[in-house]
């Protein structure tokens, strides 16, 4: 996923510079530009592939999808703001993300209250994911199976978070956006990330109990 994402960012870039030519010392610097984009680019997409797997699977509670919102929002990252420094790119990434998570529960509404007006049941089983996750270096093993009894916990209560609470503690809890941020990548006001949040935080004291991290 990540080279065709970044072969698609080096086309545009090159087309970008032929288009622009105007002398070597002009085409030098342009080159220069456009390289220290597709590495900042780059380097921004392989630290945040993880994460944003992460957050979609706990939203949708499936592999494929997950998979399938974030290489999407790869994308259109690439499409829309490939060409802004990556200190801007984390904001930008987490707003997309999230309206491709909105439109797959809008989506997957209106297909379950469909399955249950026919009487299907969902019988998809995917395996855990978050052992994609996690980083076993340096655990014994009883420290491992704590970790993933912890994490498994963690992930089961998020998911029966309502979406927006859920959503704004991960951007809160586990990229580190402040209130303002996550205000931007939601579209909400502040004060509405901040009740969000709160609630989130209670919940899952509240039910977490022994494995709260």
């Amino acid at each position: 996923m990540m080279s065709a994402i970044l072969t698609l960012a080096a086309a545009r870039d090159d087309a970008q510079a032929m288009h622009g030519y105007d002398g070597d010392h002009a085409a030098e610097r342009r080159e220069s530009k456009v390289l220290q984009r597709q590495l900042g680019l780059g380097n921004f997409l392989a630290g945040v592939e993880r994460r944003a797997y992460r957050m979609a699977r706990i939203a949708t509670g499936n592999q494929e999808e997950a998979l399938d919102i974030v290489q999407d929002a790869m994308l259109k990252l690439v499409e829309k703001y490939g060409d802004k420094p990556e200190s801007e790119l984390g904001p930008l990434f987490f707003r997309i993300l999230q309206s491709r998570i909105r439109d797959w529960y809008r989506r997957s509404t209106v297909r379950n209250r469909f399955r249950s007006w026919l009487g299907m049941a969902d019988e998809e089983d995917d395996e855990d994911a978050l052992q994609l996750v996690a980083d076993p270096a340096g655990k014994t093993p009883d420290e491992l199976l704590a970790l993933q009894g912890s994490m498994g916990a963690l992930e089961d209560a998020l998911a029966k978070l309502p979406l927006r609470q859920q959503q704004v503690f991960l951007l809160r809890a586990w990229e580190g956006l402040d209130v303002k941020q996550t205000a931007q990548v939601m579209g909400c006001a502040e004060g509405s990330v901040k009740t969000h949040y709160s609630r989130a935080l209670a919940t899952l004291r509240e039910r977490l109990g022994d494995h709260y991290l």
